[in-house]
């Protein structure tokens, strides 16, 4: 998961990244309703964290641009704000939930898993593709039972290709939800990963479950 958070409080914002690395979701922020206006409107995040009281544009115009711009990334409002009119607002403008400080971390990550889950068409936490099991609260993959061995990353990459699945996912759309801003497009950083994850799968069952679909980018396998 690739998440933007977009807060002008810099120790709240830093702290909220670092546990979101924890959790292995890459993090970029932005501290300006401007700068992130800009990120959510280029990169393609699987949530944004919004605040509304930004000191040069209201989250609320900056959530109205993304989806008159058709930006359909999932948007948790998460504000000091406690009036009911002020989250009936957020959500008519297009969030999907809204989170009033102070939070829970606990709370936030099932919120942030709740509203991927929601956009992408899934009510359970679990993904199956053939003898795929991927649970994405444990962040466990298993075939036919067996738990297959995989790195942080690795999973990361498994999960986004199970919910893309049956669809051919390219190595850009890849790096972009995996990966943070400071990622070398470059480096050879993916090719290990995915040597090491279609290795683990293919061992685990016998057979070749992930593919590499050539000029396309790779592929579950039913």
């Amino acid at each position: 998961m690739r998440v933007l958070i977009v807060e002008d409080n810099r120790e709240l914002a830093l702290s909220v990244r670092m546990g979101l690395v924890k959790e292995n979701v890459s993090v970029d922020i932005a501290f300006t309703g401007q700068e992130g206006e800009e990120k959510a409107y280029v990169t393609e995040y699987d949530a944004i964290l919004l605040d509304l009281n930004l000191p040069d544009k209201d989250g609320l115009s900056i959530l109205t641009f993304l989806r008159e711009s058709g930006v359909e990334t999932p948007v948790i409002i998460v504000t000091a704000r406690h009036e009911i009119e002020e989250r009936a607002k957020g959500l008519d403008y297009g969030a999907d939930d809204y989170l009033v400080k102070p939070f829970e971390f606990v709370e936030l990550m099932a919120r942030l898993r709740a509203v991927v889950r929601r956009f992408y068409g899934r009510t359970s936490p679990n993904i199956s593709v053939g003898q795929l099991l991927v649970n994405t609260v444990k962040r466990e993959a298993s075939i036919g039972g067996a738990v297959v061995s995989l790195k942080p990353k690795e999973f990361d990459i498994l999960l986004y290709i199970a919910q893309k699945a049956p669809a051919v996912v390219s190595t850009e759309e890849i790096v972009e939800h995996i990966y943070d801003e400071s990622f070398d497009p470059f480096s050879s950083v993916l090719r290990v990963h995915m040597a090491r994850l279609k290795k683990q799968l293919a061992s685990s069952a016998g057979k070749e479950v992930l593919k590499t679909i050539r000029a396309k980018g790779y592929q579950l396998c039913e």
